[in-house]
């Protein structure tokens, strides 16, 4: 995934909740080790939650192979959101699966974006790392500065670009750069470097949102043109807005790190939640993507009044109950807080 804004452990070893003032009787989900983890057990940890896989095939194959290569990219630009969250749970998911994750906190691809001088974003970058690395992704994180200068990989991109039509180039170009009228070249260098990056980090599965699909199948057309292997594919969702619409920078309908638990709980509270409905619920959501990955259950309270509490042992119970009517929208957004919170918490340390 490429998403404009990097080992360690945080949430597997103190209860998040806990640490974010709730119960101590919340359990993180994965608080052990991938050792002895099934071959089924890990297929499942990789097909988690994702859109799409190029191909279940490949896949299969990659499981099999020891210890296969994955990564994902981010351009330092701005403030982790939980739009990014979604693909740094996949790349959880996949370390317990068993791979190797790199991350690439792509500095000169932040530079042709027009996202500062390099100085700037390279600070930015390093915020990048130490809150996914707080957040409790085990990689190796890798600025682009340190291989896309050198000459084998300017040559590889000339040769790149020779064998890519410029339609097909800004078809991979992100939304925002295609609808310019003044695109500039350095916009549709962006997608050629994206392609080239797989083969450079000698990875296996490219992760990304199903926004990077265009850019995934440029690299599965492209590298094999000049010698390298076509890469599998995972997607991931592209979380829903807080106010239900599409996520935009222009709107910040969303949750940042950087929010306190009182700003968490006031978003969550305000947004978009219609009783019954499970399509476009951002709330739902949040819970589907980046709860149920760190917990086996989640508690909902309520008085005697309106049923009681209950347990939920996974999403589909809650996304059951919640289109019945059984499940109240504000008590799923009072316990959705409550837990994100705490998932956060580790990571929000950071931005102190």
């Amino acid at each position: 995934m490429w998403v404009e804004n990097c080992c360690l452990s945080g949430i597997g070893k103190v209860c998040p909740v806990a640490a974010a003032g709730g119960s101590e009787d919340f359990i993180p989900r994965f608080p052990d080790s991938n050792a002895g983890v099934s071959r089924e057990k890990r297929l499942e940890l990789v097909r988690r939650n994702a859109e799409e896989i190029v191909t279940e095939g490949e896949l299969d194959s990659l499981i099999d192979d020891g210890s296969p290569r994955a990564y994902t990219g981010y351009e330092p630009s701005g403030t982790i959101h939980l739009g990014h969250l979604v693909t740094v749970e996949k790349l959880k998911d996949l370390v317990e699966a068993g791979f190797d994750v790199t991350v690439l906190l792509a500095d000169l691809h932040a530079y042709l974006n027009e996202k500062g001088d390099l100085d700037e974003i390279e600070e930015v970058a390093d915020m990048n790392r130490r809150a996914f690395e707080a957040y409790g992704l085990e990689a190796e994180f890798v600025l682009g500065s340190e291989f896309q200068l050198n000459d084998g990989y300017v040559m590889d991109m000339h040769r790149l670009a020779v064998s890519t039509t410029m339609a097909r180039a800004q078809r991979s170009m992100d939304e925002v750069s295609r609808s310019r009228d003044d695109i500039h070249v350095s916009q549709v260098v962006y997608p050629l470097m994206q392609a080239l990056d797989i083969a450079y980090l000698d990875v296996d599965l490219a992760v990304g949102g199903t926004d990077q699909r265009k850019i995934h199948m440029l690299a599965r057309e492209g590298l094999p043109r000049i010698g390298y292997d076509a890469p599998t594919s995972l997607h991931t969702p592209i979380l829903t807005g807080l106010d239900g619409s599409k996520m935009s920078s222009s709107k910040q309908n969303w949750i940042d790190l950087s929010m306190s638990e009182e700003d968490v709980e006031g978003a969550l509270n305000n947004a978009y939640c219609p009783a019954g409905t499970e399509t476009d619920n951002p709330v739902l959501e949040i819970a589907k993507y980046l709860v149920f990955p760190e917990f086996e259950e989640v508690e909902v309270k309520r008085t005697e009044k309106y049923g009681g509490d209950v347990e939920y042992r996974g999403y589909p119970e809650v996304a059951r109950d919640f289109e019945s009517g059984e499940l109240h929208p504000l008590d799923l957004k009072k316990s959705v807080s409550k837990y994100l919170n705490g998932v956060l918490a580790p990571a929000r340390e950071n931005f102190r």
